[in-house]
């Protein structure tokens, strides 16, 4: 079982740092997933627009701000991964508590670092 990667805040435009992990992720030959505002295609990973029932998530990485991330708390949750990434600018103490209460780990950094340090 493929252990994939899912990416929230996913975005076309090549100076958001979203989209530039989603490429770092597929170099890396990571199964990856995506969700954002806008439908697209980012190397070979759809942006969905809709919360699809994904299956086998291991990691979460965030791209939205702690406001934003409410609507996607339970989502997330109901997807049960290994581990929710916070990109800087997402920290989000209150989501940590929920997180941490289902057992799945908070890691606050940086997926394009985790990455480039092999670390992912």
């Amino acid at each position: 079982m493929e252990k994939k990667t899912l990416v929230i805040g996913a975005s076309l435009k090549t100076s958001r740092y979203s989209n530039m992990a989603i490429k770092k992720l597929r170099k890396h030959k990571v199964p990856t997933l995506a969700l954002g505002l806008r439908k697209g295609v980012v190397e070979d990973v759809l942006i969905e627009t809709e919360n699809l029932n994904f299956e086998n998530v291991d990691t979460v990485t965030l791209y939205l701000n702690p406001k934003r991330q409410k609507e996607y708390y339970d989502y997330i949750l109901a997807l049960q991964p290994e581990r929710v990434i916070f990109n800087p600018g997402t920290e989000n103490p209150e989501f940590y508590e929920k997180l941490r209460k289902a057992g799945i780990e908070v890691l606050p950094a940086c997926t394009l670092v985790l990455l480039s340090t092999n670390q992912y």
